[in-house]
């Protein structure tokens, strides 16, 4: 199982993919039928798509994974009554496979025999090393992080890596957490982690961004769970975006923390406690993205 991307609508999406490639670094994944595309350095063919809309909201977030992993989901999804249907992708790489409704309106795609291109060979601005590779996490917001984390542990067969007091984190793989829920009260993107190639290339992002006028909402700083480096910007179209280095990997003998196990001294909230947080800022911004499901419930299992 591998996260692979996230798909928003949103108003002058034309606008805000350019954006992208010019000032966050990304590359272009191509455009169809009003939906335009946004690659990486890896060998996915796109991490983000924006298809054009009067109103902000979430389309899907995609995983690839197995026909074994696929038809567990299928069954247990079934056996609790969630929201699915069955889904053929026409994005980027294709592929086949169900999307699945969570408690709170969280819309996952799951994909099989979806393709992969050649990593990069170039991008018109910056150099390889300074794009981002791929998607390293999403997170949600949560009216009830816990059951969240529960439920995709049950039906998804995802795993909770840590709890912290402000977030449940869980896994698909072997990295500590492709997706987390913020215990935030209401239900909503949260934020888009794109991973970095290591730490200096994180760093460079923030010159960029500095050289484009753009001050980080939170960081430079270093995480707890994922012991990951990162830098949070507001993009100018409203989500909350964030360069990252790859969070650790883990195995099932990890322990899973508890909110104890993750303190920080006073006046701190990540390990290195250099940098300021836009609170406010940002949480307008994790309020911009709401879930909107465009399908109608389907029968996912065969007679």
């Amino acid at each position: 199982m591998k996260l692979r991307s996230i798909e928003l609508a949103l108003p002058d999406a034309a606008h805000a993919h350019q954006w992208m490639i010019d000032i966050w670094g990304c590359a272009d994944g191509g455009q169809q039928d009003g939906t335009y595309y946004l690659r990486g350095s890896g060998t996915f063919p796109y991490l983000v798509s924006f298809s054009e809309n009067a109103e902000r909201f979430v389309r899907s977030t995609t995983f690839v994974c197995s026909q074994d992993r696929l038809e567990q989901i299928a069954h247990v999804a079934a056996e609790k009554g969630l929201n699915a249907a069955p889904t053929i992708s026409r994005d980027p790489g294709g592929g086949a496979g169900l999307v699945v409704e969570l408690a709170e309106g969280e819309l996952l795609r799951f994909l099989v025999g979806a393709t992969e291109v050649e990593p990069l060979a170039s991008h018109p601005a910056y150099a390889l090393r300074d794009v981002p590779v791929k998607l390293t996490h999403v997170v949600f917001n949560a009216a009830d992080a816990e059951a969240s984390g529960h439920l995709v542990e049950d039906v998804l067969g995802f795993r909770v890596s840590d709890r912290t007091k402000g977030m449940v984190f869980v896994r698909c793989n072997d990295a500590h957490h492709s997706t987390a829920f913020a215990r935030a009260g209401f239900s909503s993107l949260n934020h888009i982690a794109f991973e970095m190639e290591d730490l200096d290339a994180v760093m460079r992002g923030i010159g960029r961004m500095r050289d484009h006028k753009f001050a980080p909402a939170w960081g430079p700083g270093r995480h707890g769970p994922g012991d990951n480096v990162y830098a949070y910007y507001i993009a100018p179209f409203g989500p909350v975006i964030e360069y990252s280095t790859p969070v650790n990997k883990v195995d099932e003998t990890y322990p899973t923390g508890a909110p104890d196990d993750w303190t920080w001294p006073e006046n701190r909230i990540d390990q290195w406690g250099i940098s300021d947080k836009d609170f406010a800022g940002l949480r307008t911004a994790e309020e911009a993205f709401r879930f909107r499901r465009e399908w109608e419930p389907a029968p996912i299992l065969s007679a």
